[in-house]
């Protein structure tokens, strides 16, 4: 290869053409040639290129390493509190189990992006504010407006963890396609280390148990939950300490389930209709359909999130632009059959809740739905299509506030 790089080292095509051919002899052939190229630009570049190492370490900056180390404490002391204060483990866990990790995580990208000390002081306020409000305002009350609470909560705090690992300023815009880059990142990267844990776990239970020792509640109440509040906080210190671990695994997971989930999916609606049930009558039912739902807008948005202008071929652009078709039909079918149950039992939270997610979705489908065929067709950029997902995360940042702190207020806590 020696002598095919000097006869090439001006053609920068055909040089990289050798370099992909036989990466590590290209790179060694090349360090062997370079004091003789010394002076020729084109061989300046690669010798840098081939010898470039990053200035940080595999696991991050000390600071780094010190940070996770101690959220992960932080979190585990926090999921052991009802066993340390004696408290109901179900009030505890419903109302708190957001504020285990997410307030962590908001004050990492806090810390890593240099926020500002009043744009950190609000994050705390409204922290603060959500925790007072699931713990002390409901205090004593039960029903749905409580469930609902519940469930968004965590989805607001999200929503504050994803201004925070913007930059937290509202001028430029909030990197949101990035936020969904890194869930989606996050999401593979916490899969492998459940699934690590759950080997270590099955291992130690069984060889403690073959020397006579049953060890499976104190191991789940003192490794187990302190394991999984730690998890989240690890994933995203490994995500963003070595990105080029696990940036190049979500787009292909997605673009493997892509095709499976659109598949999938319209054998499901064939299936429907021979099953004799049906989203109308059937509340169970209904749920299924927007548990779904969500699945299947979260395949989407983290497919589109990975993608840049030349990493998607046309035909999986199709395959995402008839997935999300076929989606918004879920989407309609799901929100008349909720229509059809305010129509004939009247509002409650959690149909009035339901509904408005339902609208918020299938608008947000049909806006990515317009600009994938855009894609498609080439009328427009794919850019595009990722501003168009981003667009409406704020709002829903804002109705899972007003579901969390006005639904109760509104519907008098029932």
């Amino acid at each position: 290869m020696r002598n095919d790089i000097l006869s090439n080292i001006n053609n920068p095509r055909q040089l990289e053409t050798l370099y992909w051919t036989n990466k590590s002899t290209f790179k060694a052939d090349f360090n062997s040639l370079y004091p003789q190229l010394q002076d020729n630009p084109l061989a300046e570049g690669w010798y840098q290129r081939l010898n470039y190492t990053p200035e940080e370490s595999f696991w991050g900056t000390p600071s780094e390493r010190l940070f996770m180390i101690g959220a992960s404490l932080v979190a585990a002391l926090m999921a052991q509190l009802p066993r340390l204060l004696s408290l109901d483990k179900d009030y505890f866990y419903t109302r708190n189990i957001g504020f285990i990790v997410f307030p962590l995580l908001i004050a990492y990208f806090a810390w890593k992006n240099k926020i500002s000390r009043t744009t950190g002081a609000w994050l705390v306020g409204l922290t603060l504010l959500a925790a007072g409000f699931i713990n002390f305002i409901h205090t004593g009350k039960s029903g749905d407006t409580l469930i609902l609470s519940c469930i968004h909560l965590p989805l607001w705090l999200w929503s504050l963890l994803g201004f925070t690992f913007g930059g937290g300023k509202f001028k430029g815009g909030v990197n949101w396609l990035g936020f969904l880059r890194y869930n989606g990142e996050l999401a593979v990267v916490t899969a492998l280390l459940l699934i690590s844990g759950g080997l270590t776990t099955a291992l130690t239970i069984n060889l403690f148990g073959l020397s006579g020792w049953h060890i499976e509640q104190f191991y789940f109440d003192n490794v187990v939950v302190c394991g999984l509040a730690a998890v989240p906080i690890v994933a995203t210190f490994l995500t963003q300490a070595q990105p080029a671990l696990v940036n190049k695994v979500a787009p292909v997971i997605a673009n493997l389930f892509s095709p499976v989930a659109l598949v999938m999916l319209v054998v499901y609606l064939g299936a429907t209709l021979f099953s004799g049930k049906n989203p109308f009558n059937d509340r169970e039912f209904l749920l299924i359909y927007n548990a779904l739902l969500v699945g299947v807008m979260a395949l989407i948005f983290f497919s589109v999130a990975e993608a840049t202008p030349t990493s998607k071929k046309p035909a999986q652009l199709l395959v995402l632009l008839l997935l999300s078709a076929v989606t918004v039909l879920v989407n309609g079918i799901a929100l008349s059959a909720v229509l059809f149950r305010i129509s004939e039992w009247g509002l409650t939270p959690n149909r009035a809740a339901v509904l408005g997610a339902n609208v918020l979705m299938l608008l947000h489908l049909l806006y990515v739905g317009i600009r994938l065929f855009g894609a498609v067709t080439r009328k427009s950029e794919l850019s595009l299509v990722g501003q168009s997902m981003a667009f409406f995360l704020p709002i829903y940042s804002v109705w899972s506030a007003v579901v969390a702190f006005l639904f109760p207020l509104l519907f008098g806590f029932k």
